[in-house]
């Protein structure tokens, strides 16, 4: 990272970069060309970034010189790149072809396999009806109870693949550990017809497991039969004994690995209830979308590489330029959870202040990442992103082919995408504004008054990343994409992307508080504030 505090030819270009218009940057011939590619039926424009060719040579030099093809081959190949937790990461392997499983995970591959084969059995069976709950009613819907990585990436690609939901089952998933959550879920079920998936690595999550009994507690008030728990109810987790002692079936509870942290383990049999919505043939699909990526990330040369230049991009913003934040607007009503999914994978990844070795880093590291669907956007944040100080870097995301059959809604949905990318770009100078308002009619007086309340500073940077339709394999290039992308930071950054010990430290202390509404007098490390908080929950 002192390649951007000690290179001279850095903090050079950096003074250049915060004193230009990106606008300037396309008097270059072929500037788009030379700032887009495509890889596994993405195409990526970045030619509105504030970085020229040669500024972005240097990255790429640079990020060779700190070994990230090594850092990739060592991901890929199993190495236990996880150090704190001594974990390999290869949520990757599980979209891999069999050849490539078996070459990584050795031995461990057949157990893998036999775990999809499992997996796809209870997906078929289960959509044909050969699996049916206690009564020998079909099922109907499906509860999946997770939180965190158990939960989310379930829940982008449910809505993301909606127009996919092939199967008859409807799928709900419960993450929020709120009563009022678990109530509203359970007004629109029956327990006869619904199957239960709790997802859960150690099965001894706070809050997965708290809804877990509320929900075994509605379906044993409603069936009267402790056998509904074994007949409807499936587990993702390592801990199968506890599973068992909570009453699923040995049978019923598909392996966690790991090497598969949870905010990418969709891939692995976390996303059972995605596939029970959309069916095998899409589930497939959408880990041959992600493959088609990894293939892309791991052969083509870094600077021609998705990947790697939006991670080099993203580094620039935030190392050289120092913007704090990232807005991610998908032009999309199905990708609306994305968002919110990045915010995990990146802040979770990515959001430290020390070393894999335990050193204090002297930079920046994860950008605070936000966003919403791109037109509810357009009349919320934004006006902050177009008018105040804050310059936010932005990608957005857009298919050109729509997913409905309303033509005209889709046009003016592309348009605004690519208008707001030009205007944060653009802006709109004190000259524009002033002359603008006397081409509409205005007197001197009103645009005296007025002219200032119209600037904006524009020179904003964005990716704008397109595709044919959001089709599973489309989605699985997208989450793959953004994957590496964070794994490539992590690794210029120094930091290791795949533990997360600031979560832990919240649960440690909720075990103290609920300690403490129950018993006053226990030893505790709360601050006087949130003892009275308490006191106050106590005395309600």
């Amino acid at each position: 990272m002192d390649f951007f505090t000690d290179s001279s030819l850095v903090k050079n270009a950096v003074v250049c970069a915060e004193n230009r218009s990106i606008l300037s940057l396309f008097d270059t011939p072929n500037r788009v060309t030379d700032f887009s590619l495509s890889a596994a039926g993405l195409y990526l424009d970045y030619s509105k970034q504030n970085i020229t060719k040669t500024e972005l040579s240097h990255l790429v030099a640079w990020a060779d010189e700190c070994k990230l093809s090594d850092h990739m081959k060592a991901m890929f190949s199993g190495e236990k790149i996880n150090n704190t937790e001594q974990r390999a990461v290869l949520h990757s392997v599980l979209r891999a072809p069999s050849g490539v499983k078996h070459q990584v995970l050795g031995n461990d591959a057949v157990a893998v396999e036999k775990t999809e084969q499992h997996m796809a059995q209870i997906v078929d069976d289960i959509c044909q009806g050969k699996l049916t709950g206690l009564t020998g009613e079909k099922f109907t819907d499906v509860l999946a109870l997770g939180i965190g990585g158990s939960y989310y990436g379930i829940k982008v690609s449910l809505s993301a693949l909606h127009p996919y939901h092939s199967t008859g089952v409807k799928v709900h998933v419960l993450a929020n550990v709120d009563g009022a959550a678990v109530t509203e879920k359970l007004e629109t079920l029956t327990a006869a017809t619904t199957l239960v998936v709790i997802i859960s690595k150690t099965f001894t999550t706070q809050e997965t497991l708290l809804n877990a009994n509320a929900i075994k507690a509605w379906m044993l008030a409603e069936l009267s039969d402790p056998e509904a728990i074994a007949k409807q109810w499936y587990a993702v987790s390592s801990n199968v004994e506890k599973a068992q002692r909570f009453g699923l079936m040995a049978e019923n509870i598909l392996p966690m690995w790991d090497w598969v942290g949870g905010r990418f383990s969709l891939w692995s049999a976390v996303g059972l209830p995605l596939a029970l919505a959309i069916g095998n043939e899409h589930f497939n699909a959408l880990k041959a979308g992600a493959y088609a990526m990894d293939q892309h990330f791991q052969t083509a040369r870094l600077d021609e590489n998705m990947p790697v230049l939006m991670a080099l991009v993203g580094l620039w913003n935030r190392n050289a330029l120092n913007y704090q934040s990232l807005a991610v607007l998908p032009y999309d009503h199905a990708l609306r959870a994305l968002p919110g999914y990045l915010q995990q994978t990146d802040m979770e990844s990515n959001g430290k202040s020390v070393s894999k070795q335990g050193e204090k880093l002297n930079w920046a590291t994860a950008p605070i990442v936000f966003g919403q669907e791109g037109t509810n956007g357009q009349h919320a944040f934004m006006q902050l992103m177009h008018q105040s100080d804050e310059i936010i870097p932005t990608d957005f995301i857009v298919a050109l082919q729509g997913s409905s059959d309303l033509e005209e809604h889709h046009k003016v949905l592309v348009a605004n995408c690519f208008a707001q990318s030009e205007a944060l770009m653009q802006g709109k100078s004190l000259a524009q504004a002033q002359d603008e308002l006397v081409a509409n009619g205005a007197s001197k007086e009103e645009v005296a008054r007025l002219a200032a309340h119209k600037v904006m500073k524009g020179n904003t940077p964005s990716n704008t990343l397109l595709m044919q339709s959001l089709t599973p394999h489309c989605l699985g290039a997208i989450l793959a994409l953004y994957e590496h992308k964070i794994f490539v930071q992590g690794c210029l950054w120094q930091v290791n992307s795949y533990d997360q010990w600031g979560v832990e430290l919240g649960k440690q202390l909720s075990e103290q508080v609920l300690a403490l509404m129950s018993d006053s007098s226990v030893n505790h490390q709360m601050s006087p504030s949130s003892v009275k908080l308490i006191e106050a929950f106590v005395q309600k």
